[in-house]
């Protein structure tokens, strides 16, 4: 059963520093639980603020050896790319922690779209262990919200919205970088915690419409994320939030 939470911080730093201390948290569960953290990183100028609290000030709370790294989505550009996500969690907080290279699970995305996406569900069956018709559970995912209310590579329209048999898709957007793989809606509903980081004022229309709106999945994507069997945790700054009622 999905359960949804909603915190509502002061600050943008403030929502950053408490991001930064959920992953501590559930790093911390994870590992003990099941000796390793299955991470699924977003992309985008927001959570590299919290990757960057993570290589810093939270560097010596998690045990990073034990830490699975994944990607959400990615655009289709070399990892060297500026508008590579892979390129900004490397730079604000991979490259800093001393990582093996079997813990960074990457989309390749210098290969052609479909292959990439091929490649990257195929890294997932091997990397969790799981059949044809088994998903992928991650511990944590992390996602944002764009103001059009598209979450990972999910945009109002796609196809990819109403994919079912799929762990990763090759999709086309509305954006300059327009070609991307993005993981599917089954995959981030099997997370076991699904965390929003949201934050700006540019953003409360869209966090009012996908939280409170009846906006079709079709029109406001981020709609369709409820983990089927964890938690949604929606962290936002006041700016975000405004537009609530309650």
């Amino acid at each position: 059963m999905s359960e949804r939470q909603i915190i509502i911080l002061d600050s943008a730093e403030d929502a950053y520093v408490r991001a930064a201390e959920e992953i501590t948290h559930v790093a911390g569960e994870a590992i003990c639980t099941h000796a390793e953290f299955l991470f699924c990183l977003a992309g985008g100028s927001t959570p590299a603020k919290v990757y960057e609290l993570m290589a810093s000030r939270f560097r010596l709370s998690v045990d990073w050896k034990e830490v699975q790294f994944f990607f959400g989505d990615e655009r289709c550009v070399p990892p060297d790319d500026a508008a590579s996500n892979f390129a900004m969690a490397n730079r604000a907080m991979l490259s800093k922690l001393a990582l093996k290279p079997t813990q960074i699970h990457r989309i390749r995305g210098e290969q052609p779209p479909a292959k990439a996406a091929e490649l990257y569900e195929d890294e997932l069956r091997r990397s969790f262990g799981i059949g044809e018709d088994e998903l992928p559970r991650f511990d944590l995912m992390l996602l944002g919200l764009g103001a059009n209310r598209h979450t990972a590579s999910l945009f109002p329209g796609s196809p990819a919205l109403h994919e079912n048999e799929r762990l990763a898709v090759a999709v086309e957007v509305e954006d300059p970088h327009r070609h991307r793989v993005t993981l599917t809606p089954a995959v981030i509903n099997n997370a076991q915690r699904v965390m929003f980081l949201v934050t700006g004022e540019g953003k409360a229309e869209a966090v009012k419409d996908v939280l409170e709106g009846d906006t079709s999945v079709d029109r406001a994507p981020a709609k369709i994320v409820a983990p089927t069997d964890g938690v949604a945790l929606w962290i936002l700054d006041r700016a975000a939030a405004s537009l609530l009622s309650r």
